[in-house]
């Protein structure tokens, strides 16, 4: 070892490290211990960049430096912050905004949040080539895509600290944004946040806009709040805006007749309302059972007659297991048999042919899971757009760090009561 050191001289180091990274990944990749690909990152600090004192116990010896200049010095700087940020994202947490209202009262518009990517464990990135710390656009530009996909990996999902719960809060990438902007890889699909409300092999069903899963109506934590549509009735009196604000509603609008509204309202506001004297009637607004009356709404096929308010029965697919195969079932496995499975598919008069092979069954290779907003009838969410694949989630929703309220003057525009409130 030591004739070996002084004939490499100074690229002994460097050429042990190789050797150490290429073995130490082998016997990684044999024990399925994928967290431990980062140890070589470590010694490789150690080694040569020195970025961190590891032992930090210890008084660092001092060495003679080479003099950089100061562009070459915020280049080290700036280039070690972008890959330490761009792990940090990747692998263990990011930043996510609530663009819009679909999990009112739950959380709000403007709640700044961090998502847990260790939670359900990180995704592989399925697009390695990408500008860093950008999603899928180039900012500043409009529809400059911030990744290039002649590398495509599979997708492959490292351990995390447990599996996707009912009711859990879940940032995951949107099934069917390929509708509007096929160009992009799963990975880099436009960002939703909904609450898991099915997990494979639940049995989905929604009655006059209550929802049941398993037979049993959905288990309700008291920090959630779900919010419906209301017709609201006055006995002439105008609601003023400083009310609606008083009670937090944003949504609905005055109706043609004096006195009469299209309010989304939470328990508690509908409760309070109730109260008022002179306000008439409060009642629920529901989409009758058996009536289509949006053709957007899941599955879309003139058999399944559902809506918004009255869905279902319908169970979330589990991988390993199959289903049976006909002409009127076929529209609610279409999708994930022919674009999240990546089959071929084709519906002929005399069956249903996958791969060129008659088929009458199908067998499913990944999870599945069922996602609604909160703000159960102002929400796009699974009634519309079907199954979550389990290679579209991202991570689980952790806490507000900050909450803006637009509506709001000077110093009430931070929610101060909102700030690292953990979500639920």
């Amino acid at each position: 070892m030591k004739k070996l050191k002084e004939l490499l001289g100074e690229s002994f180091k460097v050429i042990a490290f190789i050797f150490f990274t290429i073995i130490w990944s082998l016997f990684v990749y044999l024990i399925e211990g994928e967290w431990l690909y980062f140890i070589p990152l470590i010694v490789g600090d150690i080694l040569f960049w020195e970025t961190i004192n590891w032992q930090f116990w210890k008084r660092r010896r001092k060495k003679e430096k080479k003099i950089k200049s100061g562009l070459a010095s915020w280049f080290d700087a700036i280039l070690f912050a972008v890959i330490a940020a761009t792990i940090l994202r990747t692998f263990l947490i990011e930043a996510y905004t609530i663009p819009t209202s679909s999990m009112e009262k739950s959380l709000l518009v403007g709640d700044f949040l961090f998502v847990s990517k260790v939670s359900y464990g990180p995704r592989v990135p399925n697009t390695p080539i990408a500008f860093p710390l950008v999603h899928h656009t180039l900012p500043a530009t409009k529809n400059t895509p911030a990744f290039s996909d002649i590398i495509q990996l599979d997708y492959h999902r490292m351990k995390g600290f447990g599996k996707i719960e009912r009711n859990d809060c879940v940032v995951f990438n949107f099934p069917a944004d390929d509708f509007e902007h096929p160009e992009r890889p799963v990975d880099k699909k436009e960002n939703y946040i909904k609450r898991c409300v099915g997990i494979p092999g639940d049995i989905i069903e929604i009655k006059n806009t209550d929802l049941y899963v398993n037979g049993k109506p959905q288990e309700i934590s008291e920090k959630m709040k779900n919010q419906f549509k209301y017709f609201v009735k006055t006995n002439g009196n105008s609601l003023s805006s400083r009310t609606l604000s008083k009670y937090d509603i944003y949504e609905g609008a005055a109706l043609a007749k004096q006195g009469e509204y299209e309010l989304n309202l939470s328990d508690e506001s509908r409760d309070a309302f109730s109260r008022f004297t002179y306000i008439e009637k409060i009642e629920k607004i529901v989409e009758p059972a058996g009536i289509k009356i949006d053709s957007r709404v899941y599955p879309k096929s003139e058999a399944y007659n559902w809506n918004v308010d009255n869905f279902g029965p319908l169970t979330v697919p589990t991988k390993g297991t199959s289903v049976e195969l006909n002409l009127e079932n076929i529209a609610k496995y279409k999708r994930i048999i022919e674009v999240y499975e990546k089959n071929s598919l084709e519906i002929k008069e005399d069956g249903i042919y996958i791969n060129g092979e008659i088929a009458s069954s199908y067998t499913f290779n990944m999870n599945y899971y069922w996602m609604m907003g909160d703000n159960r009838q102002n929400s796009l969410d699974s009634r519309y757009w079907g199954f979550v694949p389990e290679d579209h989630v991202v991570g689980k929703a952790l806490f507000i760090w900050m909450s803006w309220d637009k509506n709001a003057k000077g110093i009430n525009k931070i929610r101060w009561n909102r700030l690292f409130n953990a979500i639920h």
